[in-house]
């Protein structure tokens, strides 16, 4: 099994849990909790989208000083960074500063942009709860309040 199988295999056992851990801790086995939540980062509950369900799970990689572009993901995902630094923006303002180590959920059907800060490519371990056929995410033209944010970030 390839590192990248194992690290999924790994991520999903000790992050799917149900009030107990996946596998259980011995002196053998380390068992950390990476994340248990009802909401996204934003503070929206989560809900799965209807439809034969279908999990996919990426590695993301993203250049330093890159942005993903606005986009948003009509169903649930959840995410490690595995290095680097990564901000990730809504609309209104609000700033999610991730680093290596960090996990969350991610925001659902709202516009967001992530940008790699600092000098090291952000890798980031990504899980989408989804359902077959459903898209993962969806590019959106940015509104003139993002061009602004992105114009004042470049003068500054």
């Amino acid at each position: 099994m390839g590192n990248i199988n194992k690290i999924i295999c790994i991520f999903a056992l000790l992050t799917l849990q149900h009030g107990a851990n996946a596998i259980e801790p011995s002196a053998a086995i380390k068992v950390t909790p990476l994340l248990k939540t009802q909401t996204s980062w934003n503070g929206t509950p989560i809900s799965y989208p209807e439809g034969k369900a279908e999990i996919t799970g990426m590695m993301i990689e993203i250049a330093p000083g890159a942005e993903t572009g606005w986009h948003l993901h009509e169903v649930p995902s959840f995410g490690t960074v595995l290095e680097g630094e990564l901000d990730v923006h809504l609309q209104d303002g609000r700033i999610n500063h991730l680093k290596k180590g960090d996990s969350l959920a991610e925001v659902i059907n709202t516009i967001h942009n992530g940008h790699a800060v600092g000098n090291t490519p952000v890798k980031i371990i990504v899980f989408y709860a989804g359902a077959e056929g459903k898209k993962l995410t969806i590019k959106v033209v940015p509104a003139p309040q993002q061009e602004t944010r992105k114009n004042n970030t470049e003068k500054n």
